[in-house]
C-alpha cells in the first residue's frame, strides 16, 4: 500500500509548490473515516483511494485532484458528509467529490438499468468539472487491479462487462490510451478467461522462441535512423492478449496466421522528423499496403497524434511502427488528462492553449473557441446542446431541437438514409420528435427506405439537411427527367412529320444544351416552352397549320413519380387516384396537379396545362372529408373503428364547429383511390352517428 509520505514525495517530484497540508489532511481524514473497513483483499479500505490517488499522480494532477481521490469514498461509504467535507477542504474538493459520489451511486442500480444508461448518466454526472472524470477512470482501473479478489464471479463478470462495455470506450474516447489498454486486458482476462489463458501461453512461447527478438529489431530500427542522423527513443513490445483476440475475430484467423503480433514506437525530436523516419523505414523495409495512417496531418477527434505503419522486417515478420513526438507520445498515454497536468506556477493561462474539452465531448466545431471552452469547464456553457446515446453507449453530441433523424446521421449516413422510425428511451418516438440531453435512441432501419423530403421539416443539423437535399435534389432531377421525356414525347406526336436520326442532335445544338437529360429537365421545367422545342426539332414546324391538332393526345401517366419531387399535389383541392386531374407547369417548378373540378384552375392563365393520368397501381392520396355526427358518447369511437376497418389513415382531424346535439370534423385521410373513398363514405353515411359525410 501507498504511504503518506511516498503519495506526497510523488506529487512534489512534479509540483513543487502543491498544497501538502491538504493532502495530508485529506489522507487523515480518510483513514479515520473507512476506520477498521476492509476491501475483499483483507486490505484497509483506505488503502484503496491512496491507491487511485497514485494513479493520478502517474498523470501529473493537481493537488485538488489528488485530495478528490483519497476522499472520493468517504460520503458514500462512511459517516462523513458533504458539509463537512466542504468545510474542511474548500467548495472545490467538496463539489468534486460529490461529483464522484453521484457517479458511485449510479453504478449501485440494478442490472437491468445498466449499459448505456449508465454512461449517460456518468457522463452527465461529470459534466461539473471534467476532472470528476479522470478520478473515476482511476477509481475503476483500480477496482479493475484487485478485482480477482472478489469471491462472487457473477460479480467479477458484471463489473468487468462494464469496464469492456463503458469506461476503456470512454478512456479511449478521451485519448488515455494507457488506461484503456489495462482496463480491456484486465477485463478481457475475466471475461474471456480460456482464449486470455491461450492467447498469454503463445505470447509467451513465441517469446521464448524468439529470445531477444523485439529487442533485436528495437536495435535495429534505432541504428538505422540514427545513421541518417535522427534520434529516437525506439520502443517494443508484443501487443496486448485483448487486442490480438479482437484481431482474430475481425480476421477470422488463427494465432498463427496472425502476422503482427509486435508493434514498435519511435519517439522522435520534432514533426518533420516524424516524416523523416517514415521515408526512412519504407525505404528499407517493404511496407504492407493498406496499413499506413497519418494521424499528424489528420488527428483523431480526441487528439491523438502519430504515424502508423506496418512493414516487412528482415526477421520473416509483420511489424507494426508508430512514430510520434514526445508531446504527442504523453497526449497518446494520457489524453485529456495531459492536459491537466502539473504547469509551473499553476498558469490558467497555459492551460487555456489545450482544446482537450473539446475532444471529449466533440462539440469544439460548434461551441466556440478553444480558450472559451476551457475557461468553462462546465456543461452549462453547452446549453445549446444535447448529448443522446446509441444503445452501445457511444456518445453523440447534437444541436438542441435536433431529432432521432439528425441522431441517425451523426452516427452514420447510411444509417440515416434507411431510417424509418426511431426508439427514444426504448419507445417508439416520431421522427419529428425532438430529442432530450441523455436520451437513449435506438434507430429502426430498412434498405427499402431512403432519405424523405419533409424530414427537412424538421431536421437541424447541417450534415442531415445536406444529406438530405442531396438525396432530393438527385431524385428531384431524376424524376423531373422522367416527365420531361414523357412531355417531349407529347411534343414529337404533334409534329407534322416523322423525326430524322440526327434531329435531337441538331435541336440540342441550337437550344444550346449539352445532353439529352438536360433537354428533358428543361421541357419539364419550362425554361423553354413547346414551339421552341418543334422549332428546334424540326424548323418551320410551328408555324400556322403546321401542328397536329392536341385533342388527340394521351394523357401523361404520373404513374412512379414521387409527390413533392416531380410534382406536387395541389393543396386546393387533394387530388387522389381515380379523379381526373390535370397539370399547371410554370417556369421553374415542378408540376402542380389538380381535380379537373378545381376553382383554382382558372388562376392558372399564366402556365401551360397539362393532360395527366395517375397510371395504374397508384400509390394513394389524402382526401380531405367533413363530417358530421351526433354528439354522444362513443360517436367518435364509431367513426374511428369504420375508418380503420376499410384500412384508412387518419393523418390529420379537426373540430370546425360544436352546435349542440352535432359536432362537425374535417378529417385528412389516407385512401388508396376514389372507389376506397366511396366505399368509406357509404359506410360512414349508413351508421345511425353521422348525420352528414362529404368529401371536400
Amino acid at each position: 500500500m501507498l504511504r503518506q509520505y511516498e503519495l506526497l514525495e510523488r506529487v512534489r517530484a512534479y509540483d513543487p509548490d502543491a498544497d501538502e497540508a491538504l493532502i495530508n489532511r485529506a489522507y487523515v481524514f480518510s483513514m479515520k473515516a473507512h476506520g477498521s473497513q476492509k476491501r475483499a483483499s483483507g486490505d484497509p479500505y483506505y488503502s484503496h483511494p491512496i491507491e487511485v490517488a497514485g494513479i493520478l499522480t502517474d498523470l501529473r494532477l493537481d493537488d485538488e485532484t489528488i485530495a478528490t481521490a483519497i476522499l472520493h469514498d468517504t460520503i458514500e461509504d462512511t459517516v462523513a458528509t458533504p458539509e463537512e467535507v466542504e468545510r474542511l477542504f474548500g467548495p472545490n474538493v467538496a463539489r468534486l467529490v460529490d461529483g464522484v459520489t453521484k457517479l458511485s451511486k449510479i453504478e449501485a442500480q440494478s442490472e437491468n438499468q445498466r449499459a448505456a444508461e449508465n454512461l449517460r448518466k456518468f457522463l452527465l454526472a461529470m459534466s461539473g468539472d471534467i476532472r470528476v472524470l479522470l478520478v473515476k477512470l482511476a477509481d475503476r482501473l483500480h477496482n479493475m487491479r484487485t478485482l480477482h479478489f472478489i469471491a462472487n464471479a457473477e460479480k467479477r463478470r458484471r463489473i468487468a462487462r462494464e469496464t469492456m462495455d463503458i469506461y476503456a470506450p470512454l478512456a479511449e474516447r478521451i485519448g488515455m490510451y494507457e488506461f484503456m489498454t489495462e482496463m480491456q486486458t484486465l477485463a478481457f482476462r475475466e471475461l474471456e478467461p480460456d482464449a486470455y489463458q491461450s492467447i498469454s501461453k503463445r505470447l509467451e512461447q513465441l517469446h521464448k522462441g524468439g529470445g531477444d527478438l523485439i529487442d533485436r529489431i528495437g536495435r535495429g530500427i534505432r541504428a538505422h535512423l540514427e545513421a541518417s542522423g535522427i534520434e529516437a527513443q525506439v520502443q517494443g513490445r508484443e501487443k496486448h492478449p485483448y487486442s490480438i483476440w479482437r484481431k482474430m475475430a475481425e480476421r477470422h484467423v488463427s494465432f498463427e496466421q496472425l502476422s503482427d503480433v509486435m508493434a514498435f514506437r519511435a519517439i522522435v525530436g520534432t514533426e518533420e522528423d516524424c516524416y523523416r523516419t517514415l521515408g526512412l523505414i519504407h525505404g528499407r523495409w517493404p511496407m504492407v499496403p493498406g496499413r499506413f495512417k497519418d494521424f499528424i496531418s489528420t488527428p483523431k477527434r480526441n487528439g491523438y497524434k502519430s504515424l502508423h505503419t506496418s512493414v516487412i522486417h528482415d526477421e520473416q515478420m509483420r511489424i507494426e511502427i508508430q512514430i510520434r513526438t514526445g508531446d504527442m507520445h504523453a497526449q497518446a498515454e494520457h489524453g485529456l488528462a495531459a492536459h491537466w497536468a502539473y504547469k509551473e506556477g499553476k498558469d490558467e493561462a497555459a492551460r487555456t492553449q489545450h482544446p482537450w474539452i473539446s475532444d471529449l465531448v466533440e462539440i469544439l466545431d460548434h461551441a466556440g473557441s478553444a480558450e472559451e471552452l476551457l475557461e468553462h469547464t462546465r456543461m452549462a456553457m453547452y446549453q445549446d446542446r444535447i448529448f443522446a446515446f446509441t444503445p452501445k453507449g457511444e456518445l453523440i453530441q447534437l444541436p438542441k431541437g435536433a431529432s432521432p433523424v439528425d441522431f441517425a446521421y451523426a452516427v452514420h449516413t447510411d444509417l440515416g438514409d434507411q431510417t424509418v422510425g426511431a426508439k427514444v428511451n426504448g419507445r417508439v418516438m416520431p421522427l419529428r420528435t425532438p430529442l432530450d440531453n441523455g436520451d437513449q435512441v435506438e434507430i429502426l432501419v430498412s434498405k427499402a427506405q431512403h432519405p424523405q423530403p419533409t424530414w427537412l421539416n424538421f431536421v437541424v443539423t447541417g450534415k442531415a439537411k445536406a444529406k438530405i437535399r442531396r438525396f432530393v435534389k438527385s431524385k428531384e432531377r431524376e424524376e423531373t427527367i422522367a416527365l420531361g421525356r414523357k412531355l417531349f414525347d407529347e411534343i414529337v406526336q404533334r409534329l407534322p412529320v416523322p423525326l430524322g436520326w440526327e434531329a435531337i442532335a441538331e435541336a440540342l445544338r441550337r437550344l444550346h444544351l449539352h445532353d439529352d437529360d438536360a433537354l428533358m429537365e428543361a421541357i419539364a421545367l419550362k425554361r423553354i416552352d413547346d414551339v421552341q422545342v418543334m422549332e428546334a426539332l424540326l424548323p418551320g414546324s410551328a408555324g400556322k397549320g403546321q401542328v397536329k391538332p392536341p385533342p388527340q393526345r394521351q394523357a401523361i401517366s404520373i404513374k412512379g413519380l414521387t409527390p413533392g419531387v416531380a410534382f406536387t399535389l395541389a393543396e386546393c383541392c387533394h387530388p387522389i387516384p381515380g379523379d381526373r386531374i390535370v397539370g399547371l407547369r410554370r417556369e421553374g417548378t415542378g408540376i402542380e396537379v389538380h381535380a379537373i373540378g378545381c376553382d383554382r384552375l382558372a388562376d392558372g392563365i399564366d402556365a401551360d396545362w397539362v393532360d395527366l393520368a395517375w397510371g395504374n397501381e397508384s400509390d394513394g392520396g389524402t382526401a380531405r372529408l367533413c363530417i358530421v355526427i351526433k354528439n354522444e358518447p362513443g360517436s367518435l369511437a364509431v367513426i374511428t373503428s369504420i375508418l380503420g376497418n376499410h384500412g384508412a389513415n387518419i393523418v390529420s382531424l379537426d373540430q370546425k364547429a360544436r352546435d349542440g346535439s352535432f359536432h362537425t370534423f374535417t378529417l385528412g385521410l389516407e385512401v388508396h383511390d376514389v372507389p376506397h373513398l366511396m366505399r368509406i363514405l357509404a359506410a360512414l353515411r349508413a351508421t345511425e352517428v353521422v348525420s352528414t359525410a362529404e368529401r371536400i
